[in-house]
């Protein structure tokens, strides 16, 4: 069976889309698209059928059409943005954009029209603090969290609201780390409330439970909610850290991305300095992790994703220009290296459709 894959190569502004085979992890180029500034962050409409594009140098969102059949993207509208953003990503109901700025230190909200395009102009906008990572609704698409790595160091906390797109921060404030270890980009568990945070300064994965609390509480605008701490919802409680290095490694390293498989089995963060993915096995229980090892990889691999089968893992390496593809073993969990191939100047995203 046939599948696509996005690359967004920073470099070269252009958004590469490769054919991908899923019966053996076999890619070829099927073309590319020139785009108007360096592209970043890629993501998807829950239809499938709308991608969207964070454009950095440009500071731009665009919206493509994805053609149902050859998956070829058409452009249908840019928006201009005052900074660039280095994450996007959609409501659970397609209807709202989050988008995340590392330089701005802010988050925005931009509403999704009928049409599916990102509309001018955004309907919120909260300014947090500098090196804002990450942003995206929970899978209840009650909660949102923004990593901040070093210096700010914190997770704020958000409430969100699908009828209006509002973010109303959390009553009792963010999740601040004891250590410097700079949150940086997150994974739900995709059957409990759980999530898994890589940790850039920190070299580490966190992971943290999620309090879900009562659906229909009322979260005040302003004022003293009727609950308390222990009770609260949307506050995120660790109950895990484990490093992403292995023990004889002491020189400089920072993590960038990670990814759960999509049945829930292992956990995947890349290292840059080690230049590595590491890998955790995940307990079907309480969701605990255990270190499995170490796959070496690519030239600072900021950049990866698991395909919809949980068979394959792709590398983007931004200091060599090249793809590497790996077979994930689905017993344990390890990689098996299927090819690297050259694709260009800084890829800065993987996606599969």
């Amino acid at each position: 069976m046939q599948t696509h894959l996005y690359l967004s190569i920073a470099g070269e502004n252009r958004i590469a889309i490769f054919t991908f085979d899923v019966n053996n992890g076999s890619i070829e180029l099927q073309d590319n698209v020139e785009v108007s500034g360096s592209p970043g962050p890629l993501t998807r409409s829950p239809c499938g059928n709308y991608l969207y594009a964070g454009l950095r140098s440009s500071r731009e969102i665009a919206t493509y059409q994805i053609d149902e059949k050859s998956k070829q993207l058409t452009l249908l509208s840019p928006i201009q943005l005052d900074a660039d953003t280095c994450y996007i990503a959609t409501d659970k109901t397609g209807r709202y954009l989050l988008s995340a700025y590392y330089g701005a230190g802010k988050v925005t909200v931009h509403a999704i029209g009928e049409d599916k395009t990102v509309q001018e102009g955004a309907i919120q906008t909260i300014e947090t603090a500098p090196h804002a990572h990450y942003i995206e609704t929970d899978a209840t698409n009650r909660f949102a969290f923004v990593p901040h790595t070093v210096p700010r160091n914190a997770i704020y906390q958000f409430h969100f609201d699908p009828d209006t797109g509002k973010l109303t921060q959390n009553f009792f404030g963010n999740y601040n780390p004891d250590e410097p270890v700079g949150p940086r980009h997150y994974s739900e568990h995709p059957n409990k409330p759980i999530f898994y945070f890589s940790n850039e300064q920190g070299s580490s994965v966190t992971a943290c439970n999620l309090q879900v609390g009562d659906p229909d509480v009322t979260i005040p605008e302003s004022g003293t909610p009727d609950y308390t701490v222990n009770d609260a919802p949307g506050l995120l409680w660790e109950f895990q850290t484990l490093s992403t290095l292995p023990d004889d490694f002491s020189e400089h390293n920072s993590c960038a991305q990670i990814h759960i498989d999509p049945h829930a089995k292992y956990l995947y963060v890349s290292n840059r300095g080690h230049d590595s993915i590491a890998i955790f096995s995940i307990d079907d229980e309480n969701g605990e992790l255990t270190a499995v090892g170490h796959q070496p990889t690519e030239p600072t691999p900021r950049v990866f994703n698991i395909d919809e089968t949980g068979n394959y893992l792709f590398v983007g390496g931004q200091g060599s220009g090249k793809l590497a593809t790996y077979r994930i073993n689905r017993d344990s969990g390890m990689l098996s290296e299927i090819d690297t191939i050259e694709v260009g100047e800084n890829p800065m995203w993987v996606l599969f459709l």
